[in-house]
């Protein structure tokens, strides 16, 4: 039940780099720290290299990220998936709609 944050605002776009766990303790703790970056015609990055665990909560932030962001003509990407991530996303079908890449170049 650990996870580590940090974010970083450029002027195009906003990196978030997410290390460890993201499950129904730690999602409050992503929710109230990349929430507030969500911003009109902004790119968010997502860097999901680090993450060990993902459960349905994580899930349930990037599909809020990904509205919040669509309403305000934004975009997500989430870069950097595993194997085993990238299988998560195929599985629910959010890798349909959301725009993931594997390699972390592919989302800058």
């Amino acid at each position: 039940m650990n996870i580590t944050i940090n974010v970083e605002e450029m002027d195009q776009y906003t990196k978030v780099y997410i290390g460890g766990e993201l499950d129904v303790y730690t999602a409050p703790k992503l929710q109230e720290t990349v929430f507030p970056h969500v911003k009109a015609n902004q790119t968010l990055i997502i860097d999901l290299t680090e993450v060990t665990y993902l459960d349905s909560t994580g899930l349930g932030i990037f599909v809020g990220l990904f509205k919040s962001l669509n309403a305000k003509n934004g975009t997500l990407q989430l870069v950097g998936l595993s194997g085993r991530l990238k299988r998560l996303f195929d599985i629910t079908g959010l890798s349909g709609i959301m725009n993931i890449h594997s390699e972390v170049e592919g989302g800058v």
